[in-house]
């Protein structure tokens, strides 16, 4: 297929399962996998398209965000939300960037361990749904410092493709007990410096590269754009089943994906 399809697919997978506890990188790269691209290009490309889904956080929840901004010089409670993010942050940035060459060496390149990520992943969304304790924080922009910090840990666990950024923070807030909405919504706000500071990091890291492919920008802006649009109806959308059916439409959706890619992968 031309590549301007390839990137529209792309971009629609990753709308789709960015903010959904399905695993982005996972569903990206056995995506790629199944459209037979090539390494290098391709795989910067998954990092780079993830800032279109950033935007539609950033325009979603502009006006809550905005609000916090102009509030923190004489707000505690706006600067309390800010280090609670940024507390929640640093963990996974940190290992991210140690650890960044390895993950899109080895882990990358190994479709049979994404598949088998989901799996995994979708029991225990199956599981935790069942054994969450009782919400008690409904309010994402005044969660304590100590919980912030261990969502911050869980979310370390999405280092290993397959396993969902979204998935593991939602898990580790409702963990906690965080309300199911409240919990999706700090993992919304969480995204924002996670993947902005994964695509900075990507871009330097490959820079040489990108300064090589300016043919290829046209590919990054669809695939962009693409991500964009369907990231604003999904995110709606994600808070809607995840309040009323939990979490068990996304495991049993993550069981099915991992376990139909290790029969194709059988095949092969």
């Amino acid at each position: 297929m031309p590549d301007w399809i390839n990137a529209t697919i792309m971009g629609v997978v990753e709308g789709l399962t960015e903010f959904i506890p399905v695993s982005s990188t996972g569903m990206l790269l056995l995506t790629k996998k199944l459209l037979g691209l090539p390494d290098g290009f391709w795989d910067t490309f998954t990092v780079l398209i993830q800032l279109g889904a950033i935007l539609a956080v950033v325009v979603l929840y502009f006006q809550r965000l905005w609000n916090v901004v102009l509030r923190i010089p004489g707000d505690p409670q706006a600067r309390r939300f800010v280090l609670s993010v940024l507390i929640a942050f640093l963990p996974a940035a940190i290992l991210g960037a140690l650890f960044h060459d390895y993950i899109k060496a080895i882990l990358f390149d190994s479709p049979t361990a994404q598949c088998i990520a989901l799996i995994v992943g979708g029991v225990i969304l199956l599981f935790i749904d069942r054994v969450v304790p009782a919400p008690t924080r409904h309010d994402p922009m005044k969660l304590p410092l100590g919980t912030s910090l261990a969502i911050g840990l869980f979310q370390c666990l999405a280092l290993i493709p397959g396993t969902s950024r979204s998935g593991a923070t939602i898990v580790g807030s409702m963990l906690m007990g965080v309300e199911k909405k409240a919990a999706a919504e700090f993992s919304f706000f969480l995204a924002i410096p996670i993947m902005a500071g994964a695509f900075v990091l990507d871009a330097f890291k490959n820079r040489h590269e990108l300064a090589t492919v300016k043919g290829e920008i046209p590919l990054i802006a669809i695939g962009f754009g693409v991500s964009f649009v369907v990231a604003l109806v999904v995110i709606r959308a994600m808070l809607a089943i995840l309040t009323k059916r939990g979490l068990a439409p996304f495991g049993i959706f993550r069981i099915a994906v991992g376990a139909l890619g290790l029969v194709m992968l059988s095949r092969a």
